[in-house]
């Protein structure tokens, strides 16, 4: 395991919540879109629930916040487009390099 330093464990929790939370934004705006979509109820409400159980698994909706899976939930949020790598910009280069090797 590659070691987290302080400064970036310190910007992960601080920045996790509120890219989370953009992410949930864009999330409910698609819900809505759905919803308010030519077509019948029921065929809505079956998608939607479609959507929000697939959704649940996204780090963008539920991370895990330890040191120990920092840079695999760093990826993740790369991976499921919840945040890009301008959003990784204030992190050190050390953890750049391991959020790369998690995404291989």
């Amino acid at each position: 395991m590659i070691a987290v330093n302080e400064s970036d464990w310190k910007l992960f929790r601080r920045c996790l919540p509120e890219w989370q939370e953009d992410y949930m934004k864009e999330l409910v705006r698609g819900y809505a879109r759905l919803l308010s979509s030519p077509g019948k109820a029921s065929d809505h409400f079956w998608e939607l629930e479609k959507r929000i159980r697939e959704d649940k698994r996204s780090a963008g909706v539920v991370a895990e916040v330890s040191r120990s899976t920092m840079y695999q939930t760093l990826a993740e949020l790369l991976e499921d487009d919840v945040i890009t790598m301008d959003d990784l910009d204030d992190f050190s280069s050390d953890t750049k390099r391991a959020v790369a090797m998690f995404m291989g």
